[in-house]
């Protein structure tokens, strides 16, 4: 099954002070972790770009393995940077893997958990929680493009509900979204967020 990687780096990162793509995590930034594992199970991987649009592919040692497209409107929030990724998606991929580039601690072995499930809409879970990144078919595209751009990707997954196949993983990262420094300074002295 072909699945194309999602991953957006849109945002402004006021709360971090500088741009979250570029942090780094064990050596490498958080994009370029992203990017390493998503390319290994992805094609093509589509990185959302927003407010720093040529600073962040500057700064990513992998970026060859990704395609780079900008969200003019990524003002309008983080879903409007979704959808522009969603209409990047070849047409013979039957899935996406999608995740936000403040959650760069997840493993391998969760995306593989992941494109292995059966479930039109896949979601990890961490001990009872949710997490990123979500897999989705490719067939629900249409309704998060159907949406207007201050929406949420919420208003498709609660329509749903009862499809959602939840992935149990022993992968903390899943949870982790790093926001503001306290979680930065967390995450690199070798705690969780």
């Amino acid at each position: 099954m072909k699945t194309a990687g999602l991953i957006l780096a849109a945002g402004e990162s006021r709360r971090m002070g500088r741009p979250k793509a570029l942090l780094e995590y064990r050596g490498e930034t958080f994009l370029d972790r992203l990017i390493r594992l998503f390319s290994a199970v992805c094609s093509p991987v589509i990185v959302v770009l927003g407010a720093e649009p040529e600073a962040i592919p500057a700064g990513a040692q992998r970026g060859e393995a990704a395609r780079f497209v900008l969200n003019p409107d990524y003002r309008r929030g983080q879903f409007s940077s979704m959808q522009r990724g969603l209409r990047e998606v070849p047409p013979e991929a039957e899935g996406v893997l999608f995740t936000l580039v403040d959650h760069p601690v997840v493993e391998a072995a969760t995306l593989a958990s992941l494109l292995a499930g059966s479930g039109p809409l896949r979601i990890p879970r961490y001990l009872g929680r949710r997490g990123h990144p979500i897999w989705f078919s490719t067939a629900l595209t249409a309704e998060f493009l159907a949406l207007p751009p201050d929406a949420t990707a919420r208003e498709v997954v609660h329509r749903y509900n009862a499809e959602v196949e939840y992935i149990d993983v022993d992968d903390r990262g899943v949870l982790e979204d790093i926001d503001e420094p306290g979680d930065y300074r967390r995450l690199a002295g070798g705690g969780h967020a």
